[in-house]
């Protein structure tokens, strides 16, 4: 599956603040195509599913055990024994199905998802991921299905925030922390910025409160301007 990008230069979305964390997720679900079979990872990109048109054709999957998983459960529409991965309450679509966490995890590996959006501590310039554990001694390593889905899955998306509580950027030259997939993601999105990463760099797709050049400032890779 081939996924197009919505524009043909870089678009700068001024006169605004930075987007929320309901708007990154919009974004991201305004971009996977219609028809993908696509697993959200625990965190922000769980908030994706409620962007979903249910006109797409998208399935989701979680690796709990579950195909056709719907938008997050409110209110009455609360099971306690139908969640994701996160152990968030979520809704079933039309022709959802079970299985084991096992089968859940073939699928996985196998490639037969078209689309994974993670979140993450840092994403390379070439599109490396360190998503699992920070390094740091008292810190909890959580590596769950993020491997198998950094490497099973055919695309790779990252909903992060782009600087950490220091000030610090997560778009880096290089991962510092350890790396859960090596040029595994294709795409980062930001409150700030819509990233396409790989072999030829960062290309910025669209901004969001800031210019071009103001990002170039604040980050230490080299950005590129997507060009029609």
């Amino acid at each position: 599956m081939t996924i197009e990008i919505n524009v043909d230069r870089t678009v700068e979305h001024l006169g605004r603040g930075p987007l929320s964390r309901d708007e990154m997720a919009a974004t991201v679900a305004r971009d996977i195509p219609d028809g993908s079979f696509v697993n959200l990872g625990i965190g922000q990109p769980t908030q994706v599913s409620n962007h979903l048109s249910p006109s797409s054709g998208v399935v989701l999957h979680t690796e709990n055990g579950m195909l056709g998983m719907g938008p997050v459960a409110e209110g009455d529409q609360i099971d306690p024994d139908l969640t994701n991965a996160g152990k968030i309450p979520v809704t079933e679509l039309v022709g959802a199905c079970y299985f084991h966490h096992a089968d859940s995890f073939a699928m996985m590996r196998g490639g037969h998802l078209d689309v994974c959006v993670l979140g993450a501590f840092q994403v390379s310039e070439h599109g490396d991921l360190a998503n699992w554990h920070t390094g740091a001694p008292d810190a909890i390593p959580a590596v769950g299905g993020a491997m198998d889905l950094a490497i099973g899955a055919k695309d790779v998306f990252v909903m992060m925030s782009l600087f950490a509580k220091d000030g610090s950027a997560k778009l880096v030259p290089t991962c510092t922390y350890p790396l859960t997939g090596l040029a595994c993601v294709s795409r980062v999105y930001t409150e700030h910025a819509t990233f396409l990463v790989g072999p030829d760099g960062v290309t910025v797709v669209e901004t969001f409160g800031l210019t071009y050049d103001e990002l170039a400032t604040r980050l230490d890779v080299p950005l590129r301007r997507l060009e029609p």
